[in-house]
């Protein structure tokens, strides 16, 4: 169990330690973080100076059901919209012929600019009187004028012709021109304030205005059960946003209170037209009663009617009310007849008892109302439309065939009174048949002063209704416009700014690490070959040249060296004779040549005898740091020439140093393996050892040649070179090989350049100063 914790306990610190392994890798590039996120901010900054601001304004409107209310006796004449239908009325609003009004109230087909340094913003006016002289009608095609204010003058550039134009005292009536508007001087702006600068006039067609206005406005429902709409419209100006919503609404408003005045119209011209024509036929039933008493010479009449008085007047009163319903049948008949009756709205409730004939006159106006309104926003050809006018034909239908009906119910019923008056008749006996035809006479005088009075309080009322027609909208919230720009967003953009500074750097970076395949320091090794021992981290220099050539150098190299010296005598076995070291490495420029004579240098300078031996024999590299030739004998002619003695090939290259001797590789041989397999070589060590505390051999690249391995049984221990930021980590997996299979002794690792890399913190730092050997 204690084991498991400890296990556990062991793997957790292993993933802390990797995840600030990590997080130290990006702070060493904090440099770039911080300058991405003031660049990201500056950028941000230049992009809200100098975008232009768009501003959002909206209106709410509600839309009203015209049952409710005031209602009148007339209440029929109404348009009754009970059944709001909200996305009709969306699309009534946003109809090109609602919004061309709109554009044309506005006059939204001249738009201005203001021209700035940078950027050319949209205004609601000019600080000028610009009198607009074309109609919007005559504008064919966009153009566009550049105005600038000069000292004393207008200067008017037509931008589309290049034509300069100048108004002298800012008025531009005593100029001949042919521009479409008139310039003059405001009485109330000092336009001194406004010298240098220019405004931009633009002239567009009516119908691309309007279609723009029209995709431009966003209608929408306010809620799931709502009968309240959102109006939305953004552009550059606050003032234009909220003028043109407020002028929509209005306009709008407007076209629903004419649809439903047009009934009311209709009513007012189908009652005066009868007025004419009954005016006429009492004024014939008058002037027939004055010729009848005339011609027979009656100026009073006196009538018994005690006999079945109450009988006959009843019966009288019945058949008047008959007459004046075949009446008013007949006049709504004969306006059904008329040509073109099925585009026209009908007069409704003029007095019809007929329930049937009265609901179908109501629904034939709806339909009418329903098909016109459909016409203006879809065209006649819209198969709504069609359907519609198959309805009107056949609601049409069904009041002819009702009247036809109603008339004969009516004229079966005037029978039967008839006859039953004609038995109260009888009665009256002794009353002269003249009696009676003044009483027939006097009975139709009476209807057609009947029915006159009451077309006339049909009249009245539908012009009251016309009068007081309530609006078909009501207005919950004006234009408003919102304080801050929608468009572009200063939180966002900044937010959005500091974002990408900090992403757009840790992208860069972890995609350099992701395709950075070199070592960086001691955890890629351990990472890698966890069982071979590092015994140094050698700090990175500018260049790699002698840094050790005064023993009393405290120098970071110098103390670095010193401790790889000291670390190396740690992993050598015990021995009375020399004990030999190779340095050695992958491949070519890991700094085995400048690691193996430090080395020999460092341990030179605690008093010790050290050999350096040139054992590269391909590539020799130990000549350039001592400034010797590269063909000098060495070892390569020890090998091939027995009578060769090497000591006589020795080198004392530095003054300081004088237990320090340098075999150089000597000619570069064309057999480098079979000199170094003949016997002499060994010989050679087993000689050294004798003489020297410490043989360093600066053997050959392992990866390249054969020639290190073929030598490595003389070692004792075997420093293998791998270079921070140069070395594969994958060739590390080779010399991971080298040690376990035995091919190369006693291995341990010498890590170079460490801190070339600071981003992944393994910067190298030493801060000995113990103040020994400063020179002053």
């Amino acid at each position: 169990m204690s084991q498991l914790q400890d296990s556990r306990s062991q793997h957790d610190g292993d993933q802390g330690e990797a995840i600030k392994g990590e997080i130290r890798k990006y702070l060493g590039y904090w440099y770039w973080f911080a300058l991405g996120v003031v660049l990201a901010l500056v950028a941000a900054f230049i992009y809200l100076r100098y975008t232009p601001k768009v501003y959002t304004t909206k209106a709410k409107i509600k839309i009203l059901n015209k049952t409710k209310g005031l209602e009148l006796p007339s209440a029929a004449f109404v348009f009754n919209r009970s059944n709001i239908n909200l996305e009709n009325e969306i699309e009534i609003i946003k109809s090109y012929r609602i919004v061309e009004d709109v554009v044309d109230k506005l006059d939204l087909t001249m738009q201005f600019f203001e021209e700035g340094n940078v950027l050319t913003t949209e205004i609601g006016d000019v600080p000028f009187q610009l009198l607009k002289t074309v109609s919007n009608d005559s504008i064919f095609t966009s153009s566009s004028y550049a105005i600038e204010v000069l000292p004393k003058a207008f200067k008017v550039t037509a931008l589309d012709s290049n034509q300069v134009i100048e108004f002298p005292d800012f008025e531009s009536t005593n100029t001949s021109h042919n521009l479409p508007f008139e310039l003059s001087k405001s009485q109330f702006i000092d336009l001194n304030k406004y010298v240098g600068k220019v405004y931009i006039v633009q002239l567009h067609p009516l119908s691309s205005v309007t279609r723009g206005l029209k995709s431009a406005v966003e209608v929408s429902i306010l809620g799931q059960a709502s009968d309240l709409l959102e109006l939305n419209f953004k552009s550059q100006s606050k003032t234009k946003n909220e003028r043109i919503l407020n002028t929509l609404i209005e306009v709008f408003n407007q076209d629903g209170i004419n649809d439903r005045q047009d009934i009311s119209r209709r009513t007012i011209d189908f009652i005066d037209e009868r007025f004419g024509k009954l005016a006429k036929e009492l004024d014939s039933i008058e002037s027939g009663i004055k010729t009848y008493k005339q011609d027979n010479d009656i100026i009073t009449l006196e009538t018994d009617a005690e006999l079945g008085l109450s009988q006959r007047t009843l019966a009288e009163q019945e058949l008047f009310d008959i007459e004046q319903q075949l009446m008013l049948a007949g006049l709504l008949k004969e306006t059904l007849s008329q040509p073109n009756s099925t585009s026209d709205l009908l007069p409704a409730n003029i007095g019809l008892s007929s329930t049937s004939i009265n609901g179908l006159v109501d629904n034939y106006n709806a339909l009418v109302l329903q098909r016109d309104n459909l016409i203006t926003s879809a065209g006649e050809n819209n198969p709504n439309v069609m359907v519609l006018n198959a309805q009107i034909s056949d609601v049409r239908a069904n009041i002819f065939a009702s009247i036809e009906s109603y008339s004969k119910q009516l004229k079966a019923s005037k029978s039967q009174i008839r006859w039953k008056n004609q038995k109260f008749a009888s009665k009256v006996y002794s009353l002269p048949a003249k009696e009676k035809i003044i009483t027939d006479i006097t009975r139709q005088r009476e209807i057609k002063q009947s029915l006159y009075l009451f077309l006339l309080q049909k009249r009245e009322e539908a012009a009251i209704n016309l009068a007081i027609t309530e609006p078909s909208i009501k207005v919950v919230e004006y234009a408003l416009s919102q304080g801050a720009p929608i468009s572009p967003n200063t939180k966002s953009t900044y937010l959005i700014a500091m974002l990408g500074g900090l992403v757009v750097p840790f992208g860069i970076i972890y995609l350099l690490f992701l395709l950075d395949t070199k070592i960086k320091g001691r955890e890629d090794i351990v990472r890698l070959n966890s069982k071979v021992p590092i015994v140094g981290e050698l700090p990175k220099v500018k260049s790699e040249h002698l840094v050790f050539s005064d023993p009393e150098d405290n120098s970071n190299q110098s103390e670095a060296f010193r401790i790889l010296s000291s670390n190396v005598n740690y992993i050598l076995p015990v021995s009375n004779t020399g004990k030999v070291i190779y340095c050695t490495s992958t491949i070519k420029g890991e700094g085995k040549t400048y690691v193996s004579l430090n080395l020999s240098l460092a341990l030179s300078s605690i008093n010790k005898k050290v050999l350096l031996i040139g054992a590269d024999l391909r590539n020799p590299q130990i000549h350039t740091h001592i400034d010797q030739d590269k063909h000098k004998p060495g070892l390569s002619n020890y090998l091939h020439d027995i009578n060769f003695d090497w000591k006589e090939s020795l080198i004392k290259g530095f003054e300081k140093h004088p237990n320090h001797s340098i075999l150089l590789s000597g000619d570069i041989p064309p057999n480098p393996a079979q000199l170094l397999t003949n016997g002499r070589f060994t010989k050679l060590i087993e000689e050294a050892k004798e003489e020297y505390d410490y043989i360093i051999v600066d053997t050959a690249p392992t990866i390249l040649v054969t020639d290190t391995m073929l030598i490595s049984q003389l070692a004792d221990a075997t420093v293998y070179l791998a270079r921070a930021n140069y070395t594969e980590k994958n060739l590390l997996n080779y010399s991971k090989d080298l040690a376990e299979t035995g091919k190369l002794k006693n291995v341990a690792y010498v890590i170079n350049s460490v801190g070339a890399s600071k981003s992944y913190g393994y910067g190298y730092n030493y801060g000995y100063n113990y103040g020994y050997g400063i020179k002053k």
